[in-house]
């Protein structure tokens, strides 16, 4: 009787586990395709991001070729003008000696005009010219005198003109060249302020442009690093569904195995109920035959033999599940940073240090995610375990090595790789992450891997 309670127990709990796997692994598939989802209209965010950012990039050198002309032409303005000014002084220094000659030519004059004046002035005045003509002694030498003294009028008259010629020649030169040269300056100053505007706008293009470059290049870091988790996510699947196949076929095995035991035990009770009938039957007869013999004294029977004992069948074997319990510690060393706040970030899992080779080994058997080289975990690998129907994932970061390929089935305790300081890590240690459900970006899922390894 115990032993057919015990065969209808098993035959629910077979029952009971084979619906568990069927629910959860729905709902983790669920999970990572709906946070796959979410990743690709991230990508398709960045992306559209990034052609955004390439158009106001490409904008914005249609602009500064613009602007490139202008300075060009800016800067060939400010040379002709150099040019045009450097002609101006070398007039003004021509002219400078053009000048020196006329200021000699107004020097002389001057003096002789100071002369003719010091002379008149020793002779009383002016000279009368009736005295001059009426002093001659005769017509000839009154025309002799008449024509000197129209010679020396003109010649004080050319004199004079060419003196106030000169002046006001040297005083328009001057007017001129110092208006030019000072036109010239003022052209070149506009000329300099409109190159320095220009050149101002050019920096705060270029700024722009190289602001708008960096963006473009975190937009392309941001859709590496989705690409990498849509990879990643990806492989999860994959495993999840390697490690759901996994467990249904260990419970189909676990099944057949009580399937097996429960036969053997339906046989041994058949086999010893029909020795009991056996035994029943063979005792009544004996009885019957007893009563029915006479009632003289005789010798008496023999005793019946005795029924032979049933051979003892072995009861059937009953292999409980594994539970999170059952997780072992991934490496030799000394647990340095647990899960928490840390540096103003969420730090997702423990850190445990030792120095020397250290091998680092699977928590839990399970499937290998993935194992490649992150850029901030380094040499990383990813497990899936499925374990009493609930979905865990492992995580074994900044390895100095790995030893295990993406898709691999490994046992708990199997060698993944050696500890080291790859990715963004500041000493020899491992990461170790315990997520209760699939991995995913935020880390929502992660859990304290000390209650489950201790």
């Amino acid at each position: 009787m115990k032993r057919k309670i015990l065969t209808a127990a098993l035959t629910i709990s077979i029952g009971l586990s084979g619906f568990t796997y069927t629910s959860a692994s729905a709902e983790t598939l669920k999970e990572v395709q709906q946070k796959q989802a979410e990743n690709h209209a991230e990508q398709a965010k960045k992306n559209k991001q990034v052609k955004k950012v390439q158009g106001e990039q490409d904008q914005l050198l249609k602009e500064l070729d613009k602007l490139q002309a202008s300075l060009k032409k800016t800067s060939d303005d400010i040379q002709t003008k150099k040019d045009e000014i450097a002609q101006t002084k070398a007039d003004i220094e021509k002219l400078k000696n053009e000048i020196a000659e006329l200021e000699k030519r107004i020097k002389a004059r001057d003096a002789l005009l100071k002369e003719r004046v010091r002379n008149m002035y020793e002779t009383g005045g002016p000279v009368k010219y009736i005295e001059v003509l009426l002093g001659s002694q005769g017509f000839g030498d009154f025309l002799d005198r008449m024509i000197s003294l129209n010679i020396i009028a003109e010649q004080d008259k050319t004199i004079l003109e060419e003196h106030k010629r000169d002046k006001e020649a040297v005083e328009q030169k001057k007017q001129q060249v110092e208006s030019k040269l000072s036109s010239l300056n003022g052209q070149l100053d506009e000329l300099n302020s409109l190159n320095g505007q220009l050149k101002d706008q050019k920096s705060k293009k270029n700024k722009i442009m190289k602001q708008l470059r960096s963006e473009e290049n975190h937009l392309h870091d941001d859709i590496g690093q989705l690409e990498e988790k849509d990879a990643l996510l990806a492989d999860q699947e994959k495993a999840i569904k390697a490690e759901i196949a996994r467990a249904k076929k260990e419970a189909a095995e676990r099944a057949r195995r009580e399937a097996a035991a429960k036969a053997a035990a339906d046989k041994a009770a058949k086999e010893e109920a029909a020795r009991e009938a056996a035994q029943k039957a063979a005792a009544e007869r004996a009885a019957k035959e007893k009563a029915n013999q006479p009632a003289h004294k005789s010798a008496p029977a023999p005793a019946p033999a005795p029924a032979p004992k049933p051979e003892p069948q072995p009861e059937p074997s009953y292999t409980p599940p594994s539970s999170a319990g059952n997780f072992i510690f991934p490496s030799a060393g000394v647990v340095t940073s647990q899960l928490g706040s840390r540096w103003n970030k969420f730090h997702a899992g423990i850190d445990i240090a030792a120095g020397g080779i250290v091998p680092i080994h699977a928590a839990a058997s399970g499937t290998v995610i993935r194992s490649y080289t992150s850029s901030s975990y380094g040499n990383v690998v990813f497990l899936s375990h499925y374990i009493d129907g609930q979905l865990y994932t492992t995580v074994y970061a900044h390895m100095r090595d790995r030893a295990v390929s993406t898709g691999q089935t490994v046992s708990q305790g199997q060698t993944l790789g050696h500890m080291g300081s790859t990715g963004h890590s500041t000493g020899q240690h491992l990461h170790f992450e315990l997520h209760k459900g699939p991995w995913n970006a935020g880390k929502t899922n992660a859990v304290n891997p000390l209650p489950y390894i201790q």
